[in-house]
């Protein structure tokens, strides 16, 4: 079973929120509500959605100043926004866009518009790499070689397991179910076990190493990510 795309919604306002919320899971999508900045900062620090609708008018934090902070900020820059505001002037649309929204709707609008705009910003996202490298943390997999390596350490990897490893470099720091994971990397016409995951996600953790392995962290109750802290493995010194 696909995993519903998830949109973030900020928005001060209830009724709106409740509003969108309701057209957006009646067409596939997965909602998540925040009616401040405060309240968007952790729903993103937890999870990064597929979108966020951002209200430019909120208390604390104005919209405009949390499109800057998250197109700066190297985890939510590629995550599209499209601004929500009653501020509908041309100057208003440029300080929008010019923030790091990708779209910019003004109220009041229809849902089917912005059913529509939401969809747009997902297929205009950049297609996955099916070669070329990426590296992440001292982490490094070069899909068209088949190689990986961990502080220029060759490290020897299954199938299964690379394919593993490319999922989560290509969407590194997002939470992935397991469900979502046998969807991706195994295929959505393969048929077995979600606990084959938790498997596959051991074996890679030992094929990385102690430090390297760190990197593919367990979120109790959502699934695995993969993020670039990692924390040294010293071994004790023996004294002379």
């Amino acid at each position: 079973m696909r995993q519903q795309p998830g949109v973030l919604i900020v928005e001060d306002e209830p009724a709106i929120a409740e509003l969108i919320a309701v057209n957006l899971r009646h067409n596939g999508f997965r909602p998540i509500w925040a009616m401040d900045s405060t309240s968007a900062q952790c729903e993103l620090d937890a999870v990064l959605p597929d979108v966020i609708l951002l209200d430019w008018m909120l208390p604390g934090e104005s919209g405009l100043t949390l499109a800057k902070r998250w197109r700066s900020n190297p985890r939510t820059k590629a995550v599209p926004i499209i601004m929500l505001t009653a501020r509908g002037d041309e100057i208003d649309r440029v300080a929008g866009l010019d923030a790091g929204a990708d779209d910019y709707i003004a109220k009041p609008f229809s849902t089917k518009e912005l059913l529509a705009r939401v969809r747009a910003v997902l297929r205009r996202r950049a297609p996955e790499q099916v070669g070329g490298t990426v590296a992440i943390a001292g982490l490094s997999l070069d899909a068209s070689t088949y190689r990986v390596t961990f502080m220029d350490q060759m490290l020897k990897l299954g199938p299964t397991e690379f394919k593993l490893l490319h999922y989560f470099m290509n969407h590194a720091e997002r939470v992935h179910s397991r469900s979502q994971l046998l969807d991706k990397v195994w295929g959505d016409h393969v048929f077995i076990e979600e606990r084959t995951v938790d498997v596959h996600v051991k074996r890679l953790r030992e094929a990385l190493g102690a430090t390297a392995g760190q990197m593919i962290e367990t979120v109790r109750g959502a699934g695995y990510r993969l993020t670039a802290h990692v924390t040294p493995v010293t071994r004790p010194q023996v004294n002379a």
